[in-house]
C-alpha cells in the first residue's frame, strides 16, 4: 500500500513550483527590462502608474507593482528575474555538492587507508564558516555565476562527505554486502549495486537542505557586494541597492526579501517532509 503523501511535501512542491514558475515566465510577468534605468521614476511608491510612450510612438499606462529603486528600475521585474538566479543557484550548488560529496564520501568510508586524509581535510574546510570561505573564495577571481556557484560548493561538500560516510560505515557491516564480498564481488560493483542506492534517500534529503543554504549564501554574497554583478538583478542585490533609503523606501527590501524568506523556506519543507516520507522508521511512527 502506498504511503500518503507527506503534507510538508506537497505544501513545499507548491510553493517552490510557484517560484519556479515565477522565473521561467519571467519574460512574460515582467511588466519592464528589469536593467533600464529611468531617472524620471525614481522611488516610486507600491502601485505608483505613469506614462510611457511604447515603442509605437503612443503612451501608455505602466503600474510598478513592487515600486522603484533609486535608479528608476521596476523592483516588480527585477524580483521577477531574481528568481532564476536564486533557482539556477540552489540547483546546481545542490547537484555537484551532493556529487562530489557522494564521491568523496564513498572513497572515505570503505576504503580505510584514505579516511583518515579525507576527513582531516574536510575538517579543516568545515572549520573555516561557510560565509567567510566563500567570500576569500569569490575575491580571488571575477564576480560572477559561476565563480559563486564554486564559491559556495566548497562549503557545502564537507557536510555532504560527512553524511554519506557515515552512511556508508553502517551499510559496509550489513550482512548483505558481507555475503556480496564472499561471493567475490569487486568492490565498484559491491559500491555500484548495494552501498550507493541505500545511500540515496538521505542524500537527496541533504540536497534540498544544502539548496537552501546556497541561495541564502548567494544572496547574502550579492548583498555585501561580493557575489553577482549589480547589473544583474537577484534578490541579494536589490535588497543591497535599497539599504540606504530603507527607512523612507522600505520596499526595496521587502518584497525581496518575502520571495526569498518564501523560497527558503519551501525548500526546507520539501527537504523535512522527504525525510519523513524516505525514513521508514519515521514513516512508521506517524
Amino acid at each position: 500500500m502506498a504511503r500518503p503523501a507527506n503534507r510538508s511535501v506537497l505544501l513545499g512542491g507548491a510553493i517552490l513550483g510557484v517560484v519556479v514558475a515565477v522565473g521561467l515566465l519571467a519574460p512574460v510577468l515582467a511588466t519592464s527590462d528589469p536593467s533600464v534605468i529611468d531617472p524620471a521614476a525614481r522611488n516610486r511608491k507600491p502601485g505608483a502608474e505613469r506614462t510611457v510612450r511604447g515603442d509605437d510612438g503612443r503612451p501608455r499606462g505602466v503600474r510598478h507593482w513592487m515600486g522603484t529603486d533609486s535608479l528608476g528600475r521596476d523592483v516588480y521585474s527585477r524580483v521577477v528575474y531574481g528568481a532564476r538566479v536564486s533557482l539556477v543557484v540552489g540547483v546546481t550548488v545542490a547537484l555537484v555538492s551532493a556529487a562530489a560529496g557522494l564521491v568523496i564520501g564513498l572513497i572515505a568510508g570503505y576504503v580505510r587507508a584514505l579516511d583518515g586524509v579525507v576527513m582531516r581535510v574536510m575538517d579543516g574546510l568545515m572549520a573555516i564558516p561557510g560565509i567567510l570561505l566563500a567570500i576569500g573564495l569569490v575575491s580571488l577571481s571575477r564576480a560572477g555565476l559561476r565563480s559563486v556557484i564554486l564559491a559556495i560548493v566548497i562549503p557545502e561538500v564537507p557536510r555532504v562527505v560527512r553524511l554519506v560516510r557515515s552512511l556508508v560505515l553502517s551499510i559496509r557491516e550489513e550482512p548483505y554486502v558481507e555475503a556480496a564480498v564472499a561471493l567475490g564481488a569487486r568492490t565498484p560493483a559491491l559500491l555500484r549495486r548495494h552501498v550507493v542506492p541505500n545511500t540515496l534517500a538521505p542524500l537527496i534529503v541533504q540536497a534540498t537542505f544544502v539548496c537552501a543554504s546556497a541561495i541564502l549564501l548567494e544572496a547574502i554574497l550579492s548583498f555585501l557586494g561580493v557575489g553577482i554583478p549589480p547589473e544583474t538583478p537577484t534578490w541579494g542585490n536589490i535588497m543591497a541597492e535599497g539599504r540606504a533609503l530603507f527607512r523612507v523606501f522600505p520596499h526595496n527590501i521587502l518584497f525581496p526579501g518575502i520571495f526569498l524568506a518564501v523560497t527558503v523556506l519551501a525548500v526546507n519543507m520539501l527537504g523535512d517532509g522527504l525525510r519523513d516520507q524516505l525514513d521508514p522508521r519515521v514513516s512508521r511512527r506517524l
